[in-house]
């Protein structure tokens, strides 16, 4: 008897966009305003002032998962993972192929989706159990356990649609962990969780794996997906590029992943997210005399400038800055961001440089990828670029001492007083 639970065949999403042609001039914003008067009194489709263009999310995707693998989807953004989550949920329906699924399925995809807001945590836990097919008496059973692990007791006759997104997360991670489904899909979303619940939810999501249940998992740290999952997928543009082993795709994405940043210059790139009103245009790297280095060396004192175009014609103020700088195995190892010391940046009305000063860049010798995120007062998100940039870090004199550190070892070099004394200095404490 096959163990397969779900299968994927030519699997394809289209989406119809609409660009709006832009008026170059008062007389054309004139035109088509009649044109549009025009149309509306002789019910004609203003299709005329509108280009059409097809963009299929997903392409002709095909893959088979069997019962107890944990299998993660990894790809750049715009890849195509979400989309394939959203159709092996139900939440939306494919343009073409088959999806052949064996098993109830709980979904854990963006924040928003799955409870009912006008509802309390406890009515949503059992109307959650209800659709999965649970009866009232099995939810009653894991009640109590999902109310522990989502440490929400306090708000549990609260309506979600109060929650924090923190705390709609761990109810919805919970629930959709807890009420057995046969096939778990879990997108990047545990990522607005705190750190402890994110390791907490990884450790349920290593026990439903044990007990023989199918995991999808989609996320952007490939030290997880290596060491969680025992197959993987990698997607490139709506195609499946590679269905192999987690560490074969870890490995391959890693690869594309260095090469992207050498393929297109900033302002060229289209794999980016964001309203645009505010675009990266560059990134370097300069030393203190403001010239640029290829490659950056721990210890000294550097600057990040970062090139931007405005497209709004005018001063924008309250913008939020984030540097990532993330190793090759995906792990974020340094996140730098404007508000962490309270600078509030204004950009020029056309173009100029964002500079972010590091002193005594700590980071070992090896290869970094950078993401540059950009946004309005940390709400609107104006430009979002993965794997932006390479940074080479060639070691330096950290230390002063000419030891660089053991750089297989460890990512970070920080400096400390070593020193000796004596047992009675410390004669209140218990030394073991």
């Amino acid at each position: 008897m096959s163990n397969i639970v779900l299968r994927v065949e030519d699997l394809g999403k289209k989406y119809l966009i609409s660009h709006q042609q832009p008026n170059s001039t008062l007389r054309d914003a004139i035109a088509s305003t009649a044109k549009s008067i025009k149309h509306k009194f002789l019910a004609k489709s203003t299709a005329n002032s509108l280009a059409k263009e097809e963009f299929w999310a997903l392409k002709s995707v095909s893959f088979e998962v069997k019962q107890g693998d944990v299998l993660g989807i990894v790809g750049r953004n715009g890849a195509g993972k979400s989309t394939l989550l959203k159709l092996l949920s139900r939440i939306t329906e494919p343009t073409k192929g088959e999806i052949w699924i064996q098993g109830r399925v709980a979904s854990l995809l963006e924040v928003g989706t799955g409870f009912h807001h006008e509802l309390t945590g406890r009515e949503n836990i059992f109307l959650n159990g209800s659709i999965l097919g649970m009866s009232r008496v099995e939810i009653k059973q894991k009640f109590d356990e999902i109310v522990a692990f989502a440490e929400v007791e306090k708000f549990l006759d609260t309506p979600v649609k109060y929650y924090s997104s923190g705390m709609y997360v761990r109810l919805a991670f919970a629930v959709a962990a807890h009420l057995e489904p046969e096939i778990l899909i879990v997108d990047e979303v545990l990522a607005v969780g705190d750190v402890q619940f994110q390791k907490k939810c990884l450790g349920k999501m290593g026990d439903v794996a044990r007990e023989g249940r199918t995991i999808l998992f989609v996320s952007h740290s490939m030290s997880t997906v290596e060491s969680l999952c025992n197959r993987g997928v990698l997607l490139e543009s709506g195609i499946v590029s590679l269905n192999a082993s987690s560490e074969e795709v870890v490995r391959a994405y890693l690869e594309k992943a260095y090469g992207t940043a050498k393929e297109l210059p900033l302002s060229q790139r289209r794999d980016r997210s964001g309203s645009g009103r505010i675009r990266v245009s560059s990134f370097k790297l300069l030393n203190e005399q403001g010239e640029e280095e290829p490659a950056l060396q721990s210890g000294k004192n550097y600057d990040f400038a970062i090139g931007y175009s405005n497209n709004t014609g005018e001063r924008l103020n309250n913008v939020v800055v984030c540097v990532d700088l993330i190793d090759e195995r995906g792990v974020r190892v340094i996140l730098l961001k404007s508000t962490f010391t309270n600078h509030n940046l204004t950009l020029n009305s056309d173009r100029g440089y964002i500079l972010c000063r590091v002193k005594n860049f700590p980071l070992v010798q090896g290869m970094y990828r950078v993401t540059l995120h950009l946004a309005h007062a940390d709400r609107e998100v104006l430009d979002h670029i993965e794997d932006a940039a390479n940074v080479s870090v060639d070691g330096g004199d950290f230390f002063g001492t000419g030891n660089p550190g053991i750089p297989n070892l460890c990512k970070f070099l920080v400096n400390a007083d070593w020193s000796t004394t004596s047992a009675n200095t410390f004669s209140n404490t218990q030394i073991i």
